[in-house]
């Protein structure tokens, strides 16, 4: 099979890993692509906005799946144009692809299909926001509808921030198109998970569940970022929590999306905020998670390739499952110094000597050669990943590896992962 994976950071680095290890897998493209996937396939220097140019690419080489990582070119309609081409794309429709990049059109799903959820409004008016916002103190939620990169959501904590997150958004249009319509929401307590599914359009397979830490500091303090790490599987991931999810929210928002002529193919990512009433949506994401797939590739057993094939073509077997290596899995993101705001890039990076620590893979999220010396090149770096029998041994594995790590501008988290040790999350059912 001649496969064309779309993006060049760590998810993508991940899942050229775990596809490149497939008995199908003839020939394998990555768009753009990093350092390395370069050593899994054959990067190609196009970006992954440049909808023409994948296509005519995929046609050309006689492409037999698309798998997008990113969710931009999930926005604008890769898979509409792959599909009007004659190729295979493990992603949804523009229509379909609205669960992430519209918050109100979720919104909405939620409403149709009973779909546990905060209470929510929305709002084009910021004078008609702020009266909303004086029958509904802090703490609140304020999203922007669009797609933001991880920069439209504010939870606040006083009436004031409220206010002025709506100000923000609706007058200073600070996110532009995608912040011209907000939604605001009820402020939901309890741990977060991170749960994803693999799904044909009417048929979803689970495919795993993670914990993200989203703040740039230790204790979950500082700014959000697009991920410091992950550990998987979620501590409060048991079998009724799972069948839960399935049940109440990944289910029943395909059913929906059938019912709108729009089924979705790809993989769903749920966040999900587990309450004392039991898992409640947060949000959708149209593609999988990162740096959760870094977590997640490891651990998987099955051969992923004749899954993300079959989930293209609309023909998952509803009775079948993914196979799961036994123990846990932590990945820590290694960042450039000053992310999340302005980050230096072109620091030295020294690889040899992490490939002595066992189990563990080292994947690139934003890195470049220049002249055979790796660089860093983007905010996030790297995504040390290892696994173990227990979380406490991959934790201890993927900072061993990253002490060999030769990244003087570099820095990450050294506890990801704790909350879990010391007090594993209850189920919220």
């Amino acid at each position: 099979m001649r496969v064309l994976i779309i993006g060049g950071g760590g998810r993508e680095h991940a899942l050229a890993w775990k596809i490149a290890q497939s008995p199908l897998l003839a020939r394998l493209f990555v768009a753009p692509g990093n350092p390395g996937t370069a050593a899994l396939g054959e990067n190609v220097a196009i970006a992954v906005d440049d909808i023409a140019a994948l296509v005519a690419f995929a046609v050309a080489q006689r492409i037999d799946l698309v798998i997008p990582g990113p969710e931009l070119p999930l926005a604008l309609g890769i898979a509409d144009a792959l599909a009007a081409a004659g190729i295979a794309c493990c992603g949804p429709s523009r229509a379909a692809a609205q669960l992430e990049s519209s918050k109100a059109f979720t919104k909405r799903i939620c409403d149709e299909a009973g779909i546990p959820t905060a209470a929510w409004a929305e709002f084009t008016d910021a004078a008609a926001a702020r009266a909303y916002l004086a029958d509904h103190p802090a703490p609140i939620v304020i999203k922007a509808d669009g797609l933001a990169a991880g920069k439209g959501v504010v939870v606040a904590a006083s009436d004031a921030e409220a206010d002025a997150a709506v100000s923000a958004m609706l007058e200073d249009q600070v996110h532009g198109a995608s912040g011209a319509r907000i939604v605001i929401e009820a402020c939901m307590t309890g741990p977060e998970m991170s749960f994803f599914a693999i799904c044909d359009g009417g048929t979803a397979l689970f495919c795993g569940t993670a914990m993200d830490h989203k703040r740039v500091g230790e204790g979950d303090t500082g700014p959000n970022t697009g991920g410091m790490g992950a550990i998987a599987p979620h501590p409060a991931a048991t079998d009724p929590v799972i069948e839960t999810v399935m049940a109440t929210i990944i289910r029943p928002a395909l059913a929906a999306m059938v019912a709108r002529g729009t089924p979705f193919r790809g993989f769903l990512f749920a966040g999900l905020m587990l309450t004392g009433q039991g898992p409640k949506l947060i949000e959708f994401n149209a593609r999988f998670g990162d740096p959760e797939c870094e977590a997640l590739m490891p651990l998987l057993a099955s051969d992923i390739l004749p899954v993300l094939h079959d989930t293209a073509r609309g023909a998952l077997d509803g009775g079948a499952k993914v196979a799961w290596h036994e123990g846990a899995a932590a990945a820590v993101i290694m960042a450039a110094r000053g992310y999340p705001g302005g980050y230096e890039t072109g620091g030295l990076i020294d690889l040899a000597g992490a490939d002595e620590v066992p189990d563990t893979e080292i994947f690139h999220a934003g890195t470049r050669l220049q002249d055979g010396v790796l660089r860093s090149a983007g905010g996030r770096v790297l995504a040390v990943t290892a696994t173990g029998p227990t979380l406490d041994e991959a934790l201890g594995r993927a900072y061993r590896a990253i002490d060999r790590i030769g990244f003087p501008t570099g820095f990450c988290r050294r506890d990801i992962g704790s909350r879990a040790l010391e007090a594993p999350a209850p189920s919220g059912v």
